[in-house]
């Protein structure tokens, strides 16, 4: 079966995250949840489904290839790391040093 996702229903996807981002603005903990959330969901999906549907011929494979390179390339999610996390937190505090002279 060669189903494609119609433009709008990824549209409602990202505006359903999006919206529920909102909805946790200034709740880290919220927003963390909902990250996690986000990486289970990317890990099931490739580690899953996508990887059965993998192609078993040389010319679907090549045209998957030529896909992610014309397309975006490799879906990714990053992660913060610590050190950036703290170093946002060091500028924050060094803002709060300089308002108090």
């Amino acid at each position: 079966m060669n189903w494609q996702l119609e433009e709008s229903e990824l549209q409602q996807i990202a505006i359903i995250v999006l919206s529920l981002a909102d909805k946790c603005r200034g709740d880290n903990l919220a927003l963390l949840a909902l990250l996690r959330q986000l990486e289970q969901l990317h890990r099931e999906i490739r580690d899953g489904l996508f990887q059965e549907s993998l192609p078993d011929n040389r010319q679907a494979l090549y045209a998957l290839l030529k896909d992610v390179e014309t397309t975006g390339g490799w879906p990714y999610i990053e992660r913060l790391r610590i050190q950036q996390l703290l170093a946002n937190w060091q500028l924050e505090e060094d803002k709060g040093d300089n308002l108090s002279v």
